[in-house]
């Protein structure tokens, strides 16, 4: 038989030190199990806020953002619009997420949000991607390309654009932004395609209105014009 006291009553258990002072004052107290458990779920929280901080940077850097061992990098330079913009991203966070709700880049429309009506397409080094199942971390050394980017300094429409309105191509003009982005990414690749490789080229973005031989008439106007 041992010598020792059997366990008796909570006063018997150590107290725990490796939390903020949640446990400690949960066990000094007496608290009930649901109050315990809140001490748990409050250190725990403290833990895994430490697995994303900002690195120290000297006068004029920029902070930047440097995972823990296992983490992701959260504080991200994307390269949007031929401008380096700043944000912080969370890992699974789909790149027309960051685009509409953090950047404020709206004319990237968000339709199905699975990546079947092509509405959200925006251009990855001059390709056509749905940015509603791209990830955002998957993107950032590309040059990415929205809507709002393809006006030249000057205010001048890109052909695509100006060949939208030539051949009336929007109707409700939701999907018009994924349309043309999709036409600009054929004309980039193939300047001067037959309609039959333009169809093929855009079959990826649907059209609530099924306005699509405008499109197709605007894609084929805009070959002309380049």
């Amino acid at each position: 038989m041992s010598d020792k006291n059997p366990v008796t009553g909570p006063e018997s258990y150590p107290e725990p030190r490796f939390d903020d002072g949640a446990l400690t004052q949960v066990a000094s107290t007496k608290a009930s199990r649901r109050q315990f458990i809140k001490g748990v779920i409050a250190s725990g929280a403290v833990a895994s806020s430490g697995a994303v901080f900002l690195t120290a940077c000297g006068p004029g850097e920029e902070p930047a953002a440097t995972a823990s061992a296992g983490g992701v990098e959260r504080l991200l330079s994307l390269n949007i619009n031929g401008q380096v913009r700043r944000v912080d991203v969370l890992p699974n966070e789909t790149l027309a997420m960051t685009l509409r709700y953090k950047l404020n880049l709206t004319g990237t429309k968000l339709g199905c949000d699975r990546g079947e009506c092509g509405a959200c397409t925006v251009l990855l080094d001059d390709e056509a991607h749905y940015s509603c199942s791209t990830l955002t971390h998957a993107a950032k050394n590309k040059a990415i390309t929205t809507i709002e980017g393809l006006e030249s300094e000057s205010g001048e429409l890109h052909p695509v654009q100006q060949a939208m309105i030539d051949e009336l191509g929007p109707q409700c003009g939701f999907c018009t932004p994924g349309q043309i982005m999709s036409a600009v990414a054929l004309l980039t690749a193939n300047p001067n395609p037959t309609r039959d490789e333009a169809r093929l080229a855009m079959s990826g973005n649907l059209c609530r209105c099924g306005a699509y031989d405008n499109y197709l008439n605007s894609v084929m106007r805009a070959a002309e014009m380049a």
